[in-house]
């Protein structure tokens, strides 16, 4: 299974949102750029997250996005599924009906452990999580160059 680039950039975005988390609202061009997505493919994958409740989307002088609710609220799980759909590798996982051999398949099995294991992974993951990655990420590269 490979995520495409709206998870990926989509849950950049939302990383970028919550390190600015009580900053008030961030305007997108500055996590286009800063995250070096494209304006205009950050502007598409904005609408599903505000539509899913994740991010809150405020007009005027002092307007932007931000997030709609806590970091530790918003599980990886919810944002893949708005910007991705199931995460399950074959179709049959999700729909047995696709495939008349579904009750059958042995592979059908493995690939509903596959996606169990996605979503266990991406459901105990927040985006609070992240922000603490990232942290810890900065914080080790500001050491090696000060050893």
């Amino acid at each position: 299974m490979k995520l495409s680039t709206r998870g990926q950039y989509g849950t950049r975005a939302l990383l970028e949102l919550a390190l600015h988390q009580g900053d008030g609202p961030v305007l997108l061009r500055n996590i286009a750029q800063k995250q070096q997505i494209s304006l205009q493919y950050l502007e598409r994958l904005i609408s599903p997250l505000i539509a899913g409740g994740v991010v809150r989307s405020t007009r005027g002088a002092k307007g932007g996005v931000s997030l709609a609710r806590a970091p530790e609220e918003i599980r990886l799980s919810e944002v893949v599924r708005l910007l991705e759909g199931s995460v399950a590798p074959v179709e049959c996982v999700d729909n047995p009906e696709a495939c008349n051999r579904s009750e059958l398949c042995v592979t059908r099995d493995i690939w509903g452990e596959l996606k169990q294991a996605i979503d266990d992974v991406l459901d105990s993951t927040t985006l609070k999580d992240l922000v603490e990655r990232q942290k810890r990420k900065k914080q080790s590269e500001a050491e090696m160059y000060y050893i």
